[in-house]
């Protein structure tokens, strides 16, 4: 993997790099941001899941059709061919990565990939598989320059979901999200003196600014209705 700075027009916390590469004779990029030392992250991904210190994040984007039974395994060897070190996060999305939406709001910073075309409700009531599941569809990977308690950062996937719903729905789509979803929030790791935020909700501070950062790149990421 070769990086170069993906094009942007904003300055902001979160600032992905673009990571060409080519499997299988297709070729296929990825979203990086290399956040360093200094964050606690949460995610539901498939690689560096849960809550804990993290130094980077990758968005890869893979085939449609993706068959591969190991894709922890997979994100890692991504991440060994792009020279990253320690733990990081590992998404997967069969959407086009170059399409990404960003959104900015109050030193709050969130970038989306989305791809709808499996839609859904949550609560549909259709079958469940207990299998491994395909790369995630709607990526959201969001930052804030503050600390979080533990219960903060799992109020901030709550309010980040509910802000991609929000946006959705505004697209014009009749659904809550795909199948697959991915989330990571980061925010930094607390120092000493340093005032550790509680509450991520919607009409907190910095929930607020989360859910409008991510509202926004979510309807910058998600395509027109029958497009």
């Amino acid at each position: 993997m070769t990086s170069v700075v993906a094009p942007s027009t904003a300055a902001a916390l979160l600032d992905p790099r673009w990571l060409p590469r080519t499997e299988d004779g297709t070729r296929l990029p990825a979203l990086l941001w290399s956040a360093g030392p200094g964050w606690r992250m949460i995610s539901n991904a498939v690689l560096g899941g849960g809550i804990g210190e993290r130094g980077w994040v990758l968005n890869a984007q893979v085939a449609h059709g993706y068959r591969r039974t190991d894709p922890e395994r997979h994100l890692a060897d991504l991440a060994d061919a792009a020279g990253l070190h320690g733990t990081g996060v590992g998404l997967m999305t069969a959407a086009d990565v170059a399409a990404y939406g960003r959104g900015v709001d109050g030193g709050a910073t969130a970038v989306a990939t989305a791809g709808v075309r499996v839609h859904g409700w949550a609560a549909a009531p259709e079958p469940v598989t207990s299998g491994p599941q395909a790369p995630g569809t709607i990526n959201v990977v969001a930052a804030l320059p503050v600390a979080l308690s533990d219960a903060a950062l799992v109020n901030a996937v709550i309010t980040a979901t509910e802000a991609k719903v929000q946006a959705l729905l505004e697209a014009g789509y009749d659904c809550s999200g795909t199948p697959t979803d991915a989330v990571c929030i980061a925010a930094r790791t607390p120092g000493a003196g340093d005032e550790l935020h509680a509450f991520a909700g919607p009409r907190s501070l910095w929930g607020a600014r989360l859910a409008r950062a991510v509202h926004q790149a979510v309807r910058g990421a998600t395509p027109v209705p029958g497009e």
